[in-house]
């Protein structure tokens, strides 16, 4: 991993060196760092958190904590109280290119990679998993999955063409169709401490969280007045978080203070680490030659293929007078993922860690998402953000072998039991200006019967629960 690091850090510092050639002296911090069509643009985000169950901070792990209930893990293993990271917003840092080509036609290109600010470590999720591998609950820290795996930049990284009239056509790695959309209609705007669907890339992966980014694709999109529509493809490939085929397609309409969009999403081979409990102890590390009774080393995985369709909305309305400039915005989603049995049994998932695939999923995992909130941004700069989150789950079973015709069901394995996430979260921000702002909010969250399986104290089947609340206070920085 040292390897991406110094990329990293080569190409960022590059940039830096030349952007900070270009700033104004008088004005240490400018809008943006930026020289002729090349910006540099970076966010740190810092806190203090306090969780009512959860487990220790993790460096690898994007944002740091468990900030939700909704963890494959089962892992909480009583209060924490911890200096925090990202609770906003990503720590990140990147670079975009627009640069005139000929006519109207510009060259366009980004670069963008997450870091945790606490550690210094680019953010590899498959780590902080691969890492717990064969710990205890009460032993482990945070882990998860992610599209984020230690990439040199694991957030996007695409080049291509712009057109004011014939639209953008980029190749590389991009946001998947969704999860840009919901950057635009989630009422806590992607936020890792209070909003589900910045927590987790599961909804933004049509399912699967390795699918929220999209190795090997090509984009285009198009607008034209009010309306704008989008299409993307990847091919995928053998290491990355969709290992066969996957497209999606975008339509939206902006009227005045509505906004309408609709995003479907089909991943074939779509990758889902189970969790670090699943794992053998180290499971990276070289395994003995000779014949043992434990199974092939990697991280334990099934493979999906998976169908979502999703709708979302959002109205402005404009409070007060000119010199107020009081905004009112109200949100509402609706998202239906599917997961089916995958013909793909074996491959590598995001950054490269190899999987071990034992299951599969045989009758389809069916989930259903809704959401609404609501945002009141003062022109004094003050923002008030209310937010609620709903998963249902439906009872579906998983069969052995990666071919799934040996059915598991609900009585064997209690998280294919159907079950409710809910999640309810308010935040108070403060805008001192484009660069600065201070935030605090709360954040409430419970699984229940088959999503909350595996907690201490619930039941293989389909009783049980398990709450986290989570208060957090942080400080972001943006250039």
């Amino acid at each position: 991993m040292k390897r991406h690091t110094y990329l990293t850090g080569a190409v960022i510092g590059l940039a830096l060196a030349c952007a900070s050639a270009q700033a104004d002296v008088k004005d240490p911090l400018p809008d943006s760092l930026s020289l002729g069509g090349i910006t540099l643009y970076a966010t740190v985000d810092v806190g203090y958190a306090y969780q009512s169950s959860g487990v220790p901070i993790n460096s690898q792990i994007p944002g740091g904590l468990e900030y939700q209930a909704f963890t494959t893990t089962r892992n909480f293993s009583g209060s924490q109280s911890t200096v925090a990271e990202s609770g906003l917003e990503q720590s990140k840092i990147g670079i975009r290119v627009s640069q005139p080509l000929v006519n109207d036609v510009s060259l366009v290109a980004r670069a963008e990679t997450g870091f945790n600010p606490l550690s210094g470590q680019l953010t590899d999720a498959c780590a902080s998993i691969a890492n717990n591998a064969g710990k205890t609950v009460g032993n482990q820290t945070a882990n998860a999955d992610s599209s984020r795996c230690g990439q040199a930049f694991n957030a996007q990284l695409f080049g291509g063409v712009s057109s004011p009239v014939a639209g953008q056509l980029t190749v590389g790695r991009h946001n998947s169709l969704q999860l840009d959309a919901l950057a635009q209609f989630d009422p806590q705007a992607l936020s890792y401490a209070f909003s589900f669907l910045g927590y987790s890339g599961f909804n933004g992966g049509a399912g699967s969280t390795e699918g929220a980014r999209w190795d090997n694709s090509i984009r285009y999109a198009f607008q034209s007045g009010p309306v704008h529509i989008a299409g993307m493809y990847s091919s995928g490939g053998q290491d990355t978080g969709i290992l066969g085929k996957a497209y999606g397609v975008d339509a939206g309409v902006t009227f005045q203070g509505l906004s309408v969009e609709a995003v479907y999403e089909n991943e074939k081979g779509a990758v889902n680490l189970r969790s670090s409990f699943d794992d053998l102890p180290n499971p990276l590390a070289p395994q003995p030659t000779v014949v043992d009774p434990f199974p092939t080393p990697g991280l334990a995985a099934y493979l999906s293929d998976d169908t979502s369709y999703n709708v979302m909305a959002k109205y402005t309305f404009d409070l007060g007078d000119a010199s107020q400039k009081d905004k009112l915005t109200i949100y509402a989603g609706y998202s239906h993922m599917e997961k089916a049995n995958s013909s793909y049994t074996a491959g590598s998932s995001e950054g490269n860690y190899l999987l071990n695939v034992g299951i599969n999923v045989n009758n389809s995992a069916v989930y259903n998402m809704e959401w609404v909130g609501a945002r009141y941004a003062m022109g004094s700069g003050l923002n008030l953000t209310g937010a609620f989150y709903h998963i249902s789950q439906n009872s579906w079973t998983i069969g052995l072998g990666g071919t799934g015709t040996q059915g598991i069901g609900c009585s064997a394995a209690g998280l294919l039991c159907s079950g409710d996430f809910t999640e309810a979260s308010f935040v108070v921000d403060y805008v001192f200006n484009k660069h600065y702002d201070i935030y605090g909010g709360v954040n409430y969250s419970e699984v229940t019967d088959g999503l909350a399986n595996g907690f201490v104290g619930t039941t293989v089947g389909t009783s049980g629960s398990q709450n986290q609340t989570t208060v957090m206070f942080g400080l972001r920085v943006r250039i």
